[in-house]
């Protein structure tokens, strides 16, 4: 098996610097991550091309200065396909029914991106040929271009080790075919030690999909499968053995290929300023002073991702139990996509006005989970708003998973004792004002809550460890210098 920093023979890595190149899916919740990769790549002296398209370049932000002779962003322009609205470059932009059309734009990328390989782009101020290119599960058509010009590439994982093991190798589903909801709701054979990596009956029925076509014509499963190719030398996840104990030995061997660690790429630092919001947004300082004026540890930050399916109605049955709670609470509410009328029960502001801030403009997560009168965090379990929260902050969590990894890692979550999952009806997935209620108290107002942020905090300081993660990024250059 292969681990992280075990050598494989043969002459030294090189200690030249790498050009790599490297392109996430269109979400956000990928292309972050993505960044925050290249960025420390960048830190440690490689030339890094990101590519991504044009608006959503720009709604990533400007490189850091002391990192932009390094890392240059390549914007490709998307195609248009019919029935994608126009303007839309990102799963943020369209309701979920229509992810499939996007993903059939982004294969209209494979010529445009294969112009890039070859010739380079000047805009992007860069002609060398890549060493690496390190891409994400969505592009299918990325391995004729690395054979042809013969570039070895990495797969990289932004989900949590957890799901890319329930999932399993292609030759391990043609093996153990899974065809019933059922199938999906106990962990699979290849997962030989005890584990909580099951889902759901409601989550089961959204995970079969995965194995079938979508609009673009391609399930996303085959789309992961072939990564199976011999110019894919590694997978890379954002995760690491101390959040997800004993998986990587398992993928490895599931595989056939090193499964490594990026480590959990925490951000840097805090955004600093109202400066930083997209779309010049600066009117999150009435919040700030309304945290200030908090409690310490009383708040419970409440918000379900970018891209969660929530609905109306469960937007209105999380105000009941937000209201219900009597706990003070700062909710970050996306309006569902389509939907146009009014969201929160008649009256719900006033009634919690005082204890409750409801903010439906951007809100800079990482720096409300820092705040001194934050003492939990209401969740949709997000690998992402996962890692922010317990293993950057030691914050507890009450768990609200709606699809994919999230409902493994609210499991996982559990199973550790740093959070409380929200009940659900089994076969609809539809919960209850009440039940939210209920769980909120018992992290915020009962003992369970005191052992459950004390339980966080002890995980924090073994997952959330600088050094150690910094670490597994210097050993992921050194498989790359290994491997190219």
């Amino acid at each position: 098996m292969v681990t992280a920093g075990t050598k494989h023979g043969g002459a030294a890595a090189s200690p030249s610097p790498l050009h790599v190149v490297v392109f996430p899916w269109l979400a956000f919740g990928h292309m972050i991550p993505f960044l925050e990769l290249s960025k420390r790549l960048a830190r440690r002296g490689h030339a890094v091309t990101f590519v991504s398209t044009p608006r959503n370049a720009s709604r990533l932000g400007a490189v850091p200065p002391e990192l932009s002779a390094r890392l240059r962003v390549a914007a490709l322009e998307l195609p248009g396909v019919e029935g994608l609205p126009r303007g839309a470059e990102s799963t943020a932009d369209v309701p979920p029914e229509q992810v499939g059309l996007l993903k059939k734009a982004f294969d209209g990328l494979a010529a445009p991106f294969a112009d890039l390989v070859a010739n380079g782009d000047a805009t992007a101020g860069y002609s060398r040929k890549p060493d690496f290119i390190v891409h994400d599960f969505a592009q299918n058509w990325i391995w004729p271009v690395a054979e042809e010009h013969e570039i070895p590439c990495a797969v990289f994982v932004i989900f949590p080790a957890a799901i890319l093991a329930f999932l399993g190798s292609r030759e391990g589903n043609e093996a153990h075919p899974r065809s019933t909801a059922e199938d999906y709701m106990v962990p699979p054979p290849w997962i030989d030690f005890p584990s909580t990596i099951a889902h759901r009956r409601h989550e089961a029925r959204a995970i079969a999909p995965l194995f079938r076509p979508n609009d673009s014509g391609v399930s996303d499963m085959d789309r992961f499968w072939e990564m199976q190719r011999p110019c894919c030398r590694l997978v890379v996840l954002r995760s690491c053995p101390e959040a997800e104990p004993r998986l990587f030995p398992l993928l490895t061997e599931l595989y056939a290929r090193p499964v490594v660690p990026s480590g959990l790429l925490l951000p840097d630092e805090l955004v600093g300023s109202d400066d930083d919001a997209p779309g010049g947004d600066r009117s999150f300082s009435d919040v700030v002073r309304w945290l200030g004026e908090q409690p310490r540890g009383s708040v419970i930050y409440v918000a379900l991702g970018s891209e969660a399916p929530v609905t109306a109605d469960h937007v209105r049955e999380l105000a009941l139990g937000l209201e219900l709670s009597s706990a003070r609470f700062l909710w970050a509410l996306r309006r569902p996509v389509g939907h146009s009328g009014e969201l929160l029960p008649d009256g719900f502001e006033r009634r919690v006005a005082g204890r409750g801030v409801v903010r439906t403009g951007w809100v800079p997560q990482v720096r409300v989970l820092a705040h001194a009168a934050v003492g939990a965090f209401l969740t949709h379990c997000g690998w992402g708003s996962t890692v922010e929260s317990i293993f950057r902050f030691g914050l507890p969590l009450v768990m609200l998973p709606f699809v994919a990894d999230q409902g493994l890692i609210a499991r996982a979550m559990a199973a550790r004792g740093v959070g409380v999952e929200v009940p659900r009806n089994e076969d609809d997935g539809s919960f209850r004002g009440d039940d939210v209620a209920a769980a909120v108290r018992r992290v915020m107002a009962e003992e369970e809550g005191v052992e459950l942020a004390r339980n966080a905090r002890e995980l924090q300081k073994v997952v959330g460890d600088r050094v150690r993660q910094e670490r597994y990024a210097d050993e992921l250059v050194e498989y790359l210098q290994r491997y190219k």
